[in-house]
């Protein structure tokens, strides 16, 4: 990466630059009045300094547009004050010898034309609250956040080098979320794709919040991906984001082993853009699997959205199609200790062995599988009187039942896997749980 020169700018030259953009790209504005509130609180908080630091602004320059790589929310929550400003101290601001040259009629909020509803749910929402509380606002607050609210620009002429910075930043701050890195290192790895496939590959990923994919990463996918391979898989953190990197097909080796990836990559693509699904409105998804390499891109994000569907579907089978899955859910959701923080980590476990069967054998002999999964998952309850996250990783591993699915050709293999029935239950509040065990023959 070239060397950076930063510079200071003002609230003034944020909402003055005509060539700041926010790219179609960018994830959702998702501020809420809470999040303004407290930005607004940190304004008059510090008002009588000197100055004050609000945060980064990465842009990537391109064609004479200052596209927003990093900073995005923040930037349109200070155009949302400037404009609240405007409409509510217009005459101030006349009367002021600086402000009264700021063109507010041309403020860059007031030009974008965004699409999405979150967005401008948000957009409204928040402005709402702001008129209210700007009202706490006199002249001299009014010039601090104009000329003394200040942020860091790092301008860059590279998309690569830009979403290499924000990757770099990120992965140093305290806020954190693994997704988002994983984002823009997928996104990095999109350049040479169109604007609206972008679109379209981020929309289920943009519909979802921080805290489903935060979900959706540690409780399924890390567990999965790392428990089928035997590592660990206690904690998802930005050390273990490399789980969800791969291959990529432009300008990358051909090695050997990627060749089928590259086929089912490169079939699919010409499948869904051949005219004939103009015709016939067929669409073919890319054949994933929870244990394939990853392919960086597009893929990522459409194999994110899949597997929340898959996952979603999981867990509302049709119960009356499955007998022995409706009596083990039927145990499941009413036994005593349900609720206990160690029940969670097991049910986690038992929901994880059976996507992962269903993504690889669908719901083929799953009448047969699930109690064996349900036997295999719940002996660490009833063997241990405390589970912690480090008991059902251990046992995924010292006995690993994903490890069995990963290498099983047809559902009979994993009939074959040899779950050793319990002595006696150990645990408490699990009455329902053992009185099960004895039905199907697993207490010795």
């Amino acid at each position: 990466m070239k060397k950076l020169n930063p510079t200071i700018i003002t609230v003034q030259d944020i909402i003055t630059n005509n060539k700041l953009n926010i790219p179609e790209y960018q994830r959702p504005y998702k501020w809420t009045v809470k999040n303004v509130n407290q930005l607004i609180d940190d304004i008059i908080t510090h008002k009588e300094k000197s100055s004050y630091r609000l945060g980064t602004l990465v842009i990537h320059n391109e064609n004479h547009t200052s596209n927003i790589v990093d900073g995005q929310q923040r930037t349109i929550s200070l155009n949302l004050i400037a404009y609240a400003i405007y409409e509510n101290f217009k005459d101030e601001i006349q009367k002021d010898i600086q402000l009264k040259y700021i063109d507010f009629e041309k403020l860059k909020i007031l030009n974008i034309k965004f699409q999405s509803n979150i967005t401008l749910f948000n957009i409204q929402n928040n402005y709402r609250e702001i008129s209210r509380r700007i009202q706490q606002f006199d002249i001299h607050s009014i010039r601090f956040f104009f000329e003394k609210c200040e942020l860091v620009q790092i301008e860059l002429d590279d998309i690569s080098e830009a979403f290499q910075f924000f990757d770099s930043q990120n992965s140093r701050g305290k806020d954190l979320e693994p997704h988002d890195l994983l984002k823009a290192f997928h996104l990095r790895e999109m350049q040479n794709i169109s604007t609206s496939e972008k679109l379209k590959a981020v929309e289920a990923w943009e519909g979802m919040d921080s805290e489903e994919l935060a979900y959706l990463f540690e409780n399924y996918l890390f567990r999965i991906r790392n428990w089928s391979k035997g590592y660990s898989a206690r904690y998802f953190t930005k050390d273990e984001i490399d789980v969800f990197k791969g291959v990529s097909f432009e300008g990358e080796p051909d090695f050997p082993y990627s060749k089928l990836y590259r086929i089912g990559h490169y079939f699919t693509e010409n499948y869904n853009k051949d005219y004939q699904r103009s015709i016939d409105y067929k669409k073919a998804d890319f054949p994933f699997q929870l244990d394939q390499i990853i392919i960086n891109g597009k893929r990522f994000f459409e194999m994110i959205a899949y597997y929340k569907n898959i996952i979603s579907s999981t867990q509302k089978l049709d119960e009356e199609k499955f007998q022995n899955l409706k009596e083990i859910t039927e145990v499941l959701n009413t036994y005593d200790g349900r609720f206990r923080t160690g029940d969670g980590y097991v049910r986690t476990l038992f929901d994880c062995a059976l996507i992962y069967y269903i993504d690889k054998f669908g719901t083929n002999d799953i009448e047969l599988v699930i109690n064996k999964i349900f036997v295999w998952a719940y002996s660490v309850r009833m063997k241990l009187q405390a589970v912690q996250i480090a008991s059902i990783d251990n046992h995924a591993l010292e006995d690993n039942l994903f490890k069995a699915i990963r290498e099983s050709l047809e559902p009979k293999n994993i009939m074959n896997y040899n779950v050793i029935p319990i002595e006696k239950n150990e645990s408490t509040k699990t009455g329902k749980i053992f009185n099960h065990f004895e039905k199907l023959k697993y207490v010795k």
